[in-house]
């Protein structure tokens, strides 16, 4: 499951990295699909101020063009692909009709050679994209948009799934992976399955260059700066900051809800708080 190292180095120690079954040395990905991405901007917005935290550096990397709407496609899986810009794998599909080829966010245990296929005609299998109307209550869906119109959004990353689990007029009961169940009309589309690489989340990074290499910098605790710093600053001696957790603007971090628009929207059921266990 995991690849072993030796450790002759701290970081090797406590390095886990998963053993993948697929070499993706050899992927090259396609380019009418691909781009370079807008230099990083380190998280800050046009007046250079900083927007969102802890983000610079990174190495380079390619921006794969998905198909997360997949209204009407058809084709046979061509490649399983490594895209360093999301946790799940990537797959590449050969539309013969077409001519075409294009990348889908490949579902757990997609193999190459597989048909996939998107749209009212589609069947119940893995991988394939049909309206909620559809797909039978209990079914694991990923990919799941908004809105007919809308393009996939949410539970797209490593091993993630919705589930539907109830059906009224126009609207579809969806339980999202963070547990909160959302009304989603039933002309909007979703895939069949759960995101690849399932094992994502046991990977540990063993040292902190390898988060630089992924555009994440460092994380500063509260109790460590000064009280014009943070709330949780200053004090003699090494403190645990006298009160309940909260944001550097004292905003709660632990047990309170701090989205406001789950209050005012009404296809929110049960919010993300009371999540599954």
């Amino acid at each position: 499951m995991f690849k072993k190292f030796k450790p002759v180095t701290p970081s090797l120690r406590h390095l886990k990295l998963l053993k993948q079954n697929k070499d993706f040395s050899l992927n090259n990905p396609l380019k009418k699909v691909t781009f370079h991405l807008k230099k990083n901007s380190g998280g800050r917005n046009n007046q250079g101020k900083i927007t969102s935290y802890h983000k610079g550096g990174g190495s380079k990397k390619l921006y794969r063009l998905i198909d997360f709407h997949r209204v009407d496609s058809q084709g046979l899986v061509e490649k399983i692909e490594y895209d360093p810009n999301r946790t799940g794998f990537i797959g590449r599909v050969f539309d013969f009709k077409k001519n075409t080829h294009f990348y889908i966010l490949a579902p757990k245990d997609l193999k190459i050679g597989d048909y996939i296929q998107s749209g009212q005609l589609a069947s119940l299998k893995n991988g394939h994209t049909l309206s909620l109307d559809r797909i039978p209550i209990g079914f694991l869906i990923y990919n799941i948009s908004k809105n007919p119109k809308n393009k996939g959004q949410f539970a797209r990353s490593a091993g993630t799934f919705g589930q539907l689990i109830q059906k009224n007029k126009g609207y579809g009961r969806v339980q999202l992976p963070s547990g909160e169940h959302r009304l989603i009309k039933l002309e909007s589309l979703a895939t069949i399955g759960i995101v690849s690489n399932v094992d994502n989340r046991f990977i540990n990074n063993g040292k902190a260059g390898r988060s630089r290499w992924k555009n994440k910098r460092p994380i500063v605790r509260g109790v460590a700066m000064n009280p014009i710093d943070h709330p949780h600053g200053g004090g003699e001696g090494k403190t645990s900051g006298g009160r309940p957790s909260v944001t550097p603007w004292g905003k709660p971090t632990k047990g309170q809800s701090t989205s406001k628009y789950k209050k005012k929207n009404s296809y929110v059921l049960i919010p993300a708080k009371y999540k599954r266990n």
